[in-house]
Parts: structure tokens; C-alpha cells; sequence
């Protein structure tokens, strides 16, 4: 049905429109688009082969749909993709699930959007920033983390002298531009970020703002996420209060969480507080990463044996979860790690 409707809305588009050679498609989740060319456009495709071993078709399959078309669909399998990889592969984030998707969702559903899209990620190590991060990148392009349209950055690595800060600024406005003169969707992961220069933020800040362009470069369809543990002790606190009061984890709200974390990133040691990003109100959303609790250590560890084709028994996963240190040392709730080192830990409970 799905394709019926595409292809009479093809056919009614004036001969004379503009058409949009789309081939940067090959940048988009191989996995949807593979599910989309197999089982909607009946490519040619093995019928028990797996989905991200089909072949990818070429940009031609393109040429003849208008770019309002492969827009549309474009939005609709990344979303498709990104809700079920939150659900399924995210545990014990229920805010970060929902803030991450409608924000990406959004965005991308927006081509009008008036600024680039700009998330901070708070919380503990361990807690599933990075894991979003990329998550994010594997339903936006074909090769995720790999992809030519992102690239990453990390503060003591690539920033590691205040001294050089100078020189930091302009490497860094020439990457930016490069990306995004080569991929005007890029997306930007700077990781822990709370270590950057307040100069280096500063010197992107114009990247982030409301500007239809900077030096005659649209940088309105970026996506700039920012990963911190700027909050995480503010998040735990939060935590562990509805913990003892009997409500549900669940319950927490970013009406509890955004506030403090927007408080604290301003209070903060490093770039962020002293930047323009954050007196220019440039972020558009504080999102909190919880602290993961025993159950949520037994899902990752669960996880971390299926990427290895093993199914572990209740009896080992439960060994891997107790094998981690939890905090605080009277609740011990909260796994001090969170998930972070469950995918090498596993390694001492292989036969």
C-alpha cells in the first residue's frame, strides 16, 4: 500500500518539477533501507539472507522521485529505526528515550528548522551517553560512528592544551566547515565536554545560533550533541530520593531533572559554564542520564552475551550483576559503573 501511494504521487508530479538525485542515501541505516528495498520495492534480495548483508542499490533507484518524496521517506525509516533501538538496546533511560526521539524526530521531520539542534547528555559514566550517541549515528547513516557525515571529538584528546587553544579554534572551525560543506546533515559528538576551553565553545558558538548563515554556510541542519557528567551527582540525588520516598523510577520528569542540570552546567568548572552556549541559551535540551540500578546491569549483561551469539542462563547473569559495585554504601542501588565495563567483565564467566 505504502508503495502504491508513493508511486501515484510520483506520477502526478509534473514532468517539468525538479528532481533530487539522491545519492547520499547510502548515508542512511543500512538496515531500513534494506527492509524498505527488499520487502516494499522487491529488490533483489535472498529471502532468508540477513537484512544488513543485502545489497545496497545504487543512487539511480533515486532519480526519478521528487526530493519532498525521499525526504518523507527518509524521516520515516530513520525514526522507525531510532524508536526501536532506544526501546530495545537503552535500558533504564526512560527520559532519555523519549527527549532523544522527539527531538530527533523533530528535527529531521522539519527541513525549516531555524537553528541547528543542539542536545546535552548528563549523567554518570556507564549510564548509556555515548551508547546513544551512537545509536543516534547508526539510524541517521549507513555506517554509523564511521560515517564521512560524523565526527568526534574528544575534549583531552583532541583539546589537550589550554596553551594551544588558539590554534584549537581555528582547526575547529575548519573541521566544522568541511563537514558541513561536504554533508550539510551533519551530526557533531563532542565527548566529555565538560573539558573543553570555554574559548574553543565560544569559537563554534556562531555554528549553533539562529543565523541563516555564517560566511555564506548553512549550518541549520547540524546536530550538535554534548557529553558530560556535569549533573550526575544532581541525577543521583533525584534518583535515590524517589527511591526512598516508594515511587517509581519511572515517575522522575524532566520537570525535576532539567532545571538542576541547566543550573549546574552553569555553576560547572570548565567550558561550559563560561561559554556563550550557555548564556545564549543555545541548548535546546538538558538530557539526564539516570544511574542504573541491578536490574538494568542484568539487561546490558544479557545484551553483551547475545552480541556474542550466547544465551545465558538467569543464574550467570545474575553472577555478572553481582560481580559490580554499587552505590551508595548503605542502599547500594546504583551501579557505580553502570553498564560501562559488563561487555569485557563477561569474559571471566565464559566457559
Amino acid at each position: 500500500m505504502f508503495s502504491l501511494v508513493i508511486l501515484l504521487s510520483f506520477l502526478a508530479v509534473s514532468a517539468d518539477a525538479d528532481f533530487f538525485q539522491f545519492d547520499s542515501i547510502s548515508n542512511v541505516s543500512t538496515y531500513y533501507f534494506n527492509y524498505i528495498y527488499c520487502n516494499i520495492w522487491e529488490g533483489d534480495c535472498q529471502p532468508h539472507q540477513d537484512d544488513a548483508t543485502q545489497q545496497v542499490p545504487t543512487g539511480d533507484i533515486w532519480s526519478g522521485f521528487p526530493q519532498y518524496y525521499t525526504g518523507m521517506l527518509t524521516a520515516w525509516y530513520c525514526s522507525l529505526g531510532l524508536e526501536r533501538d532506544l526501546q530495545v538496546k537503552l535500558h533504564g533511560q526512560h527520559l532519555a528515550q523519549s527527549v532523544v526521539l522527539k527531538a530527533i524526530q523533530g528535527f529531521i521531520k522539519n527541513p525549516e528548522s531555524n537553528k541547528p539542534l543542539t542536545l546535552s547528555f548528563h549523567g554518570w559514566s556507564g549510564t548509556g551517553k555515548n551508547f546513544v550517541a551512537r545509536i543516534v549515528a547508526d539510524n541517521l547513516y549507513r555506517d554509523g560512528i564511521k560515517s564521512e557525515c560524523v565526527r568526534l571529538f574528544i575534549a583531552p584528546f583532541h583539546f589537550p592544551h589550554a596553551r594551544l587553544v588558539d590554534v584549537y579554534k581555528g582547526q575547529l572551525r575548519e573541521a566544522i566547515r568541511d563537514m558541513v560543506l561536504r554533508c550539510p546533515q551533519t551530526l557533531f559528538i563532542f565527548d566529555e565536554a565538560e573539558k573543553l576551553h570555554p574559548g574553543l565553545i565560544d569559537a563554534i558558538k556562531p555554528y549553533m545560533d539562529h543565523y541563516d548563515n555564517v560566511d555564506g554556510v548553512s549550518y541549520r541542519r547540524a546536530i550538535f550533541l554534548f557529553l558530560s557528567n556535569i549533573g550526575g551527582g544532581a541525577i543521583n540525588e533525584v534518583a535515590l530520593d524517589f527511591w526512598h520516598s516508594g515511587q517509581n523510577r519511572e515517575d522522575i520528569g524532566m520537570e525535576d531533572l532539567e532545571h538542576l542540570l541547566r543550573a549546574e552546567a552553569m555553576e560547572a568548572e570548565g567550558g561550559f559554564a563560561q561559554s556563550e552556549l550557555m548564556s545564549g541559551h543555545l541548548i535546546d535540551f538538558f538530557v539526564p542520564f539516570l544511574p542504573l540500578e541491578y536490574r538494568h546491569v542484568k539487561l546490558c549483561a544479557r545484551d553483551a552475551y547475545a552480541a556474542r551469539g550466547l544465551q545465558p542462563d538467569e543464574g550467570t547473569l545474575d553472577e555478572v550483576a553481582k560481580a559490580m559495585l554499587y552505590v551508595p554504601k548503605e542502599e547500594k542501588l546504583f551501579s557505580a559503573q553502570g553498564c560501562k565495563s559488563i561487555p569485557q567483565r563477561i569474559n571471566f564467566f565464559l566457559p
